[in-house]
């Protein structure tokens, strides 16, 4: 009986296919740990760079208001007082100035992008710079909020509507969902500081629901939430479920106080 001869091409074929395994595996790996590092990358290192940018703005933004802030020194920073609804005009109540009288402040109108503002939000331990536009690459990935514009400025009649990242880029908004009735909102630029009382939230509607931070805010995707009447509004707007942009977490508040800085 003659013995059996393995065949030349059965090796070669097993070798190719343990080659390849390997190889697959390797591949794999390697895959795995470019995900990893993105993940690394996407949710500590874009928080990590933009919290520290965004600190410094808001210290760079005390410095520059370090000086007294009057009439005169908001008309030599350039502003203008506005006159649409992007911007309008001063000469709602100040209350909180000490003494019970209004006063006017003038409410600037920002270059886009330019960080104008402080919103401080003490539930949530935030204080960020508030920059014009909502801009990811220029505002929002910077780790400020961002101003919706056409709509009011702070302290202006309407709504004053803001904008900013639930997950990753300093994520300023992670927990709004945990703002509740009550809870204070302030807002500080050169000329005053201002104080908005959380009012209302809308959980969930539309990523393209206007009517939100229209300057009567009302949902048009769920008309039972919002407002039928003239205000002093604040609107954050932030994306929902967490990790996701396809709906929207909103939460109203109306302005409380509003005091010149002296």
């Amino acid at each position: 009986m003659r013995a059996r001869v393995v065949a030349h091409t059965d090796r070669r074929r097993r070798a190719l296919l343990r080659r390849g395994l390997w190889s697959g595996g390797e591949l794999l790996v390697t895959v795995g740990v470019v995900l990893m590092l993105l993940v690394v990358h996407q949710l500590w290192w874009t928080n990590r760079e933009a919290r520290q940018g965004a600190e410094r703005k808001v210290q760079a933004l005390e410095r520059e208001w370090g000086e007294p802030a009057g009439p005169s020194a908001a008309g030599s920073s350039g502003a203008q007082a506005a006159g649409s609804s992007g911007a309008q005009a001063a000469g709602s109540p100040a209350k909180g100035t000490g003494r019970g009288e209004s006063r006017a402040v003038a409410v600037v109108r920002p270059a886009l992008s330019r960080a104008y503002a402080v919103l401080t939000i003490p539930r949530l331990s935030v204080r960020v710079p508030v920059a014009e536009g909502v801009s990811k690459s220029r505002v929002l990935n910077l780790g400020y909020v961002g101003h919706y514009p056409g709509t009011a400025q702070p302290g202006g009649a309407g709504n004053f509507a803001l904008a900013g990242h639930r997950n990753t880029h300093g994520e300023p908004f992670r927990h709004l969902d945990r703002l509740r009735h009550g809870d204070t909102v302030t807002v500080e630029t050169k000329a005053a500081v201002y104080t908005y009382v959380v009012d209302r939230t809308l959980p969930q509607t539309s990523a393209r629901d206007g009517g939100v931070i229209a300057p009567v805010p009302r949902s048009t995707v769920r008309p039972s939430y919002g407002y039928d009447r003239p205000g002093y509004y604040l609107t954050l707007t932030t994306c929902t479920p967490e990790f996701t942009s396809r709906y929207r977490l909103v939460v109203w508040g109306k302005l409380a106080s509003m005091r010149p800085r002296a």
